[in-house]
């Protein structure tokens, strides 16, 4: 399949440690990566192509970073996946126009954000 002229096509991130950067995602979000050298790694099964380079650096959008959002139709399950595989959870789940929403770092110190449907009826947990 051709990449579409125009389209974000692929976005590259920086890792202080790739090894653990892939352990965290691999085990949180079942995503997959191939290696090309020891300084950077692509991703597969990520929903969107890219890839982690080795560097000092983290993204953080309070350092005017871009925010990096992911989707999970089990918004709790995965807040609790992101902190038993040693990532923060920097902004707890809040609503917003749209859905829910939490922030979390992961080991290397990038900001991500998880977002879902609005929950349906009284008593869900954040």
């Amino acid at each position: 399949m051709m990449p579409e002229s125009h389209k974000i096509n692929y976005i590259e991130m920086p890792s202080q440690d790739l090894a653990q950067t892939k352990t965290f995602f691999s085990s949180v979000f079942n995503w997959q990566f191939v290696d090309y050298g020891d300084s950077y790694t692509a991703l597969e099964e990520a929903g969107i192509d890219g890839g982690f380079y080795l560097a000092d650096t983290c993204m953080r959008a309070d350092a005017g970073s871009a925010l990096v959002v992911l989707y999970s139709n089990q918004l709790e399950e995965t807040r609790d996946a992101v902190r038993a595989a040693g990532g923060q959870i920097i902004k707890p789940i809040f609503d917003f126009p749209g859905g829910r929403r939490f922030h979390f770092t992961c080991p290397s110190g990038n900001e991500f954000a998880v977002w879902s449907e609005p929950a349906t009826g009284a008593g869900h947990v954040s």
